[in-house]
């Protein structure tokens, strides 16, 4: 069995660092997993958050597209619930016209900021729908004019490449993969946001009992974690640091997670609602190539996961390129 993988890249502005070098670090990064032999480069996409410049994936992708060659590039991922599916059927028409056959369209449940981030995102619509609704909606403008049943019908998303692109949804839950289930998505499950091994274990299984192959695809699963791999074990771990994980739980029943109880304090202040916290060591898979590869093997394993996506949140931009070659190295030297 051969072991995919790709890398997430959060475009960090670490300290010291100008949102310029953060991105500018992003198409570094991106070029390199290129000339490493990587299966995908994905950008996610964060409002209202000073530490990350990746707030508008459609236009960094479009960026990374011009400046390499073969490796698919896409969004991890863009925040459906907050626009229209006609526009973003568009801009990833045009970027899927530009680079026939490289460009993934990821889609995501979360916020992907605080609750002011998305009442500015939001401002101006006066049609809300659900997540599915604007799905089909985005479904169908992928490959032509919206039918004789919509109010819209007619409508197209031009250009329609011929390759359009490929949609994924990501998620933290059970819910997520039951919806990525029923549209016949490829699953992607974010570990190193919720790292709870039963949910990730439950999500996948539920996805690949209730898979739809009347969409005409076969299920497809990539699990998502942090990954920071050294040349001592040593290193490894200071690298890791105190990283933490905060899951919000709030009055409502409604859940998110964040980086900091500070950030968890102003989704609270701005929801208005009351909330409970709770504080995990960050799940970062470390150490050097040997331990990391034996660990990532572990989990394909579990999850039975046919990609791993890799995401590595080092300030140290020569140790996060040399993340990536130890990587490679550690799955070149005895491929699986």
């Amino acid at each position: 069995m051969t072991l995919k993988f790709g890398i997430l890249d959060q475009s960090i502005i670490f300290p010291g660092q100008t949102p310029e070098q953060a991105l500018a670090n992003t198409v570094k990064l991106a070029q390199l997993a290129e000339s490493l032999g990587f299966e995908r480069f994905w950008v996610s996409e964060h409002h209202d958050s000073p530490g990350l410049a990746g707030t508008s994936p459609e236009v960094l992708i479009s960026h990374l597209l011009a400046r390499t060659e073969k490796i698919r590039i896409g969004s991890g991922g863009v925040m459906l619930q907050h626009y229209s599916p006609y526009k973003v059927a568009e801009n990833f028409n045009v970027l899927a016209a530009l680079a026939p056959g490289r460009v993934d369209l990821g889609i995501g449940r979360a916020p992907g900021g605080l609750p002011r981030s998305t009442k500015a995102l939001q401002r101006g619509v006066t049609e809300p729908e659900s997540l599915e609704e604007k799905l089909t909606e985005l479904e169908q403008l992928r490959f032509g004019p919206l039918g004789e049943d919509h109010p819209l019908a007619g409508l197209t998303a031009d250009p329609l490449p011929a390759q359009p692109a490929e949609i994924y949804l990501l998620g933290t839950s059970v819910s997520s993969a039951r919806l990525a289930a029923e549209r016949g998505y490829p699953y992607a499950f974010a570990l190193f946001l919720n790292n709870d091994p039963e949910t990730a274990k439950q999500a996948f299984d539920l996805y690949r009992e209730r898979f739809n192959r009347e969409k005409g695809g076969e299920p497809r699963t990539l699990l998502a974690l942090s990954v920071i791999v050294s040349d001592t074990e040593e290193e490894a771990a200071e690298l890791a640091g105190e990283f933490k994980t905060v899951r919000v739980t709030f009055a409502s029943g409604k859940t998110v997670n964040v980086r900091s109880l500070e950030d968890a304090e102003k989704f609270a202040i701005q929801t208005g609602e009351s909330y409970t916290a709770e504080v995990h060591d960050a799940d970062i898979t470390r150490g050097t190539k040997e331990t990391v590869r034996k660990r990532l093997l572990e989990l394909r394993d579990a999850f039975d996961a046919d990609e791993l996506i890799i995401t590595t949140i080092v300030p140290d931009f020569a140790k996060r390129v040399r993340n990536l070659e130890l990587l490679k190295e550690a799955f070149a030297e005895q491929p699986v």
